[in-house]
């Protein structure tokens, strides 16, 4: 059971919080019920409002059998339903999950099973998927469908669910009670990582400290500061610009409604960066939460074809642009910068296995960086034989992180003692991520190891060699895989999307790189595409990339 495997694991003790998250939304809601809390569209939901409909979700999840670390999947696009959803699961103290819901039948077959799944909220869009897959899927007690639209026989309707049960009465929870990130599963199977609420709120401490507020560790403190972030005239409102599925936006909203701020939504299903600064402006948003390039080059370009119209955009609420997860380039920040230079740009370096590895806040549109960021409190590079990487050496390593911290990847307990091992008797996460340190004691992000490329006994960081790309004027997005290759083992090989209009020869392209990184690291084969396929979280899909490059260049590897 989740329940036994959970308590069988050692929580770091990386901080003091006490409480449990939806037992502090619940004090936000009794302190604050008439202010808004969620907002998609036209859609507003008072805290108050949602309060009591996350109770009548949790009466329901009870009243279908599930209890305490019971698994509540949320296969939902971003809007209000989904902080309804995951809200009454920790309410029931069930353990929500994201479901990324570009899967296909089978792989959501898969993660629900593996996940041990006991109920699943849905977007109507989606029912024909799960149509296909319900038949395995006997240990769910309850499908319910969100959006409207036809409802089939074994699934429940949103709405009608609410209106069905009466709001579950509060109970006492724990702080150790859990909340499952499935990571993306580009280069290999999803893994459920398991962060306990009071980890999860000891990741905000840099979010209060930018408010200069502490972080609250009870209940009581909660309260205080969401009475004293209104005594300022300050009310946080984050636009989830990036799918709530993912952990950039997803651990940020966590932390914005402890704080009684509003959660703000797109209702389109597809990114549109001319809606999302229309409600920045009707709404007053104070701070977006993006995943690098794949977000803001369009966002900057409607900007900029606003600025030329003549109609700017207002980004007077903006103070604060977050971005994690994939690489921001310094020219897509400027140009950012230099629309509103009142705000700041953070750059944060984290995953799902742990969060503030690394930043760079930034609000000087001349001095932006890509890949450069400082070192977190908590964090160590540590090079293969686990010694410390001496700051101007040159010498690789991978990222360690201590401080609260998950508990490990959901039933794979081998795996998590690869990830989270202990050093010097502290327990750090190690997903993977390989950097240089500066002489100054700055780090250059270099990758995942997960994805590096071995050409002829080189390493070559994939992300590097992209941000290198994407500064010729003609690339508009790239990503790099190493091909099977005779020679080199591995070929280093960028697919590239072009503006518009544009031609670019493979010479040309080559020079750009050559000119920021070593030879080794120029492509030795360019594949052009129409466009490059991205997850909904803006990450490289490099399973498509390195099929798609080995289709274009003929290359078939031998049967093993």
């Amino acid at each position: 059971m989740p329940l036994q495997y959970h308590r069988r694991v050692a929580i770091d003790p990386g901080g003091a919080v006490t409480f449990n998250l939806a037992s502090a939304w619940e004090a936000v809601s009794d302190a604050i019920p008439d202010e808004d809390a969620l907002i998609c569209g036209d859609a507003r939901v008072s805290w108050g409002e949602l309060d009591d409909r996350a109770a009548r979700i949790a009466a329901a999840l009870g009243a279908a059998g599930l209890g305490i670390a019971d698994n509540v999947g949320l296969c939902l696009y971003n809007g209000n339903e989904y902080l309804e959803a995951q809200f009454g699961a920790m309410k029931r103290r069930c353990s929500p999950f994201n479901v990324n819901y570009r899967y296909t039948a089978a792989e959501l077959g898969d993660l629900l099973v593996g996940a041990d799944t006991r109920a699943v909220f849905y977007s109507a869009d989606l029912v024909e998927r799960f149509e296909e897959v319900r038949g395995s899927l006997d240990q769910v007690a309850l499908f319910v469908q969100v959006g409207g639209g036809d409802v089939p026989d074994w699934a429940v309707d949103y709405a009608s669910l609410l209106a069905a049960h009466d709001p579950a009465a509060r109970v006492d929870r724990s702080p150790d009670d859990l909340w499952i990130l499935f990571t993306g599963g580009t280069t290999g199977s999803p893994k459920g990582v398991m962060w306990p609420h009071g980890s999860l709120v000891g990741t905000m401490d840099r979010t209060f400290d930018s408010m200069r507020l502490a972080l609250p560790t009870d209940l009581g403190e909660v309260v205080d500061r969401v009475h004293e972030i209104r005594a300022r005239g300050f009310v946080t409102r984050q636009l989830a610009a990036a799918p709530l599925m993912h952990g950039t936006a997803g651990i940020a909203a966590l932390g914005t409604l402890v704080q009684g701020g509003a959660v703000l939504t797109l209702p389109g299903r597809h990114f549109d960066a001319d809606a999302l600064w229309r409600m920045v402006e009707r709404h007053r948003a104070t701070h977006l939460t993006v995943v690098g390039d794949a977000f803001c080059r369009p966002m900057l370009t409607a900007l900029d074809d606003a600025a030329r119209r003549g109609e700017p955009f207002d980004l007077s609420s903006v103070f604060l642009i977050m971005s994690s997860g994939v690489m921001w380039s310094a020219p897509v920040k400027a140009g950012l910068l230099e629309h509103n230079p009142q705000m700041r740009l953070l750059d944060s370096l984290g995953s799902s296995e742990g969060a503030g590895f690394a930043n760079k806040l930034e609000s000087d549109s001349g001095a932006t960086s890509t890949a450069r960021f400082q070192l977190g409190p908590n964090t160590r590079v540590l090079a293969e034989d686990g010694h410390d990487v001496e700051p101007g050496s040159g010498e690789r390593g991978r990222l360690a992180l201590a401080g609260p911290l998950p508990i490990g990847y959901y039933k794979d307990p081998a795996k998590s003692a690869e990830t989270w091992p202990v050093i010097d008797g502290r327990r750090y996460s190690i997903p993977g991520d390989w950097a240089t340190v500066e002489a100054d004691g700055s780090i250059v992000l270099l990758g995942r190891g997960s994805v590096c490329i071995n050409t002829g006994g080189e390493k070559v960081y994939p992300e590097e060699v992209e941000e290198a790309l994407k500064l010729h004027p003609g690339v508009v997005d790239a990503t790099v895989v190493g091909v099977p290759d005779e020679r080199w083992g591995q070929a280093v090989t960028a697919l590239v999307e072009l503006a518009p209009g544009t031609s670019v020869d493979d010479a040309d392209l080559g020079t750009t790189v050559r000119q920021n990184l070593a030879d080794y690291k120029a492509p030795k084969h360019i594949v052009r595409v129409p466009r490059l396929q991205r997850s909904p979280n803006g990450k490289s899909d490099y399973r498509w990339a390195l099929t798609t490059a080995k289709e274009q260049l003929g290359i078939v590897e031998a049967a093993r």
